[in-house]
């Protein structure tokens, strides 16, 4: 299907499917756009979720680069707060005029993957935090990448964006991409016993706006 991407933007992806999806969320029945994008890489896929009101055409769009979290976002582990991001980026999407979701799965764990996560989650019980683990399990500190997501945006004609997320590395790499992230929102959960080192290290040694 042809793309309605920037002209000028190189799109190297496969625009492979799209529908309507209905979903149930916190009571609601909502009926969203639902795409997904694959790379060159098969393993690299991406699903998206798109709101939007009957007012949105001019409305900057509201979007959510969610990292996939097998432990947090479907079996809601308090280690980290990937599901409560989750949850709150969802409650803005879904009453914003035009807001955009895009789910990245393979960005697991940081971008290492559930086997090398789990071993790092081992050592943090033994005491290390989140950074020295992936260090000691031999992964890097971060490997995801977003040029995957950059090029769904472009494909969506959204190459401008307010975004939802406490990390400014994440605006960083998608400026780099070449999308043109206006505002930066923050994305605010309750600590609880379990993460609030892990949310410490973030903020300290990640440079996450917490």
């Amino acid at each position: 299907m042809k793309s309605n991407a920037v002209k000028s933007y190189a799109l190297e992806l496969d625009w492979s499917a799209q529908t309507i999806l209905p979903i149930e969320f916190r009571g609601r029945e909502l009926h969203l756009e639902a795409r997904a994008y694959q790379g060159h890489d098969p393993h690299n896929q991406a699903f998206v979720l798109i709101h939007r009101a009957n007012q949105a055409n001019s409305e900057l769009p509201v979007v959510r680069v969610h990292s996939g979290c097998i432990t947090g976002d479907i079996f809601h582990s308090l280690k980290c707060d990937c599901y409560p991001q989750l949850q709150s980026a969802l409650e803005t999407i879904t009453t914003s005029p035009l807001g955009v979701l895009i789910y990245l799965p393979y960005h697991e764990g940081r971008g290492i993957g559930i086997v090398n996560k789990i071993r790092a989650y081992a050592l943090q019980d033994q005491g290390y935090d989140t950074v020295d683990a992936n260090v000691a399990v031999g992964a890097p500190i971060e490997a995801r990448t977003y040029d995957l997501a950059a090029h769904i945006l472009f494909d969506l004609a959204l190459p401008e964006i307010r975004l939802l997320t406490n990390n400014p590395a994440k605006v960083d790499a998608l400026r780099a991409e070449g999308i043109n992230v206006i505002e930066r929102l923050p994305v605010v959960c309750t600590p609880n016993a379990h993460n609030v080192r892990y949310l410490e290290t973030k903020k300290a040694r990640m440079a996450h706006a917490l």
